[in-house]
């Protein structure tokens, strides 16, 4: 596969990145659903959707960062 270099190595990059994104949402989502029809107390749910949504952000804000760090630089 031939290399790319310059604006479409990065808009590449940015898709993959998007893509990225994506996937990572919805897994979560799906895993709130799922934790949601399981019947958990109230109790253990807090702390289960707590860390859920730790380990989405930190998941999550690199590949943000990236992209808004590179869209920043482009204005």
């Amino acid at each position: 596969m031939p290399r790319i270099y310059g604006e479409e190595q990065r808009q590449a990059v940015r898709r993959v990145r998007l893509g990225l994104i994506e996937q990572i949402e919805e897994l979560y989502l799906n895993t709130f659903d799922q934790l949601n029809d399981m019947g958990f107390g109230d109790g253990v749910l807090a702390k289960l959707t707590q860390l859920l949504l730790i380990s989405r952000d930190g998941a999550l804000l690199p590949l943000q960062e990236g992209i808004e760090s590179k869209t920043s630089k482009m204005n």
